[in-house]
């Protein structure tokens, strides 16, 4: 297997093209093309808790989640991501490979990637007119932390922790922190 660089330069087209044959993931963003970070175990499983009680509280709703493998798109031909979770709740939203009407946007954050996904990304994503909720969950110790916009478009910041209840009002659905963190094994530092 050749090691590719950490950045690559490429048209748009190139990129679609190109990364439909990849074994990784690669964000987009102005002609760059970033690989993607592999996670951790607890990561994973973060992921998968936050998926699948979305997944379930969905069900039954004009609303769909993704999970990591489903890109955004900020701007057309320029900007794309993936989240670590998504929830469009938008009927213009009928592309099968990307999300360009988000109200939810949920990140896991790793040591390598939390500046990444706190600062740039959280500036992008913000683009979005249909965004209402930033997610910033640690997958390392129970800290979940929420952007909300209100309706003077401001960003309203909350934390949450072990025992906490968070309503994700852009979905009217409520979940326990404590639930986030199943099965997740935190170091003893």
């Amino acid at each position: 297997m050749v090691a590719l660089p950490d950045r690559l330069l490429m048209s748009y087209e190139e990129y679609l093209a190109w990364e439909s044959t990849q074994e990784i993931r690669h964000e987009y963003f102005n002609g760059e093309v970033v690989a993607k970070a592999g996670g951790t175990r607890n990561h994973n499983r973060v992921s998968g808790n936050i998926f699948k009680r979305l997944d379930d509280a969905l069900a039954d709703r004009q609303c769909e989640v993704y999970i990591a493998d489903v890109k955004v798109q900020v701007e057309p031909n320029r900007k794309y991501f993936y989240p670590d979770v998504v929830v469009t709740c938008d009927e213009r939203d009928r592309d099968p490979q990307l999300v360009m009407f988000p109200c939810l946007i949920i990140e896991v954050l790793s040591p390598s990637t939390e500046a990444y996904d706190r600062g740039f990304k959280f500036s992008q994503y913000r683009q979005f007119e249909s965004l209402q909720e930033y997610v910033l969950v640690q997958a390392e110790q129970p800290i979940v932390e929420v952007f909300q916009r209100n309706q003077d478009h401001q960003w309203l910041f909350c934390e949450y922790g072990l025992g906490d209840r968070l309503l994700l009002k852009s979905i009217n659905f409520e979940i326990l922190i404590d639930d986030l963190y199943k099965q997740v094994q935190f170091s003893q530092n």
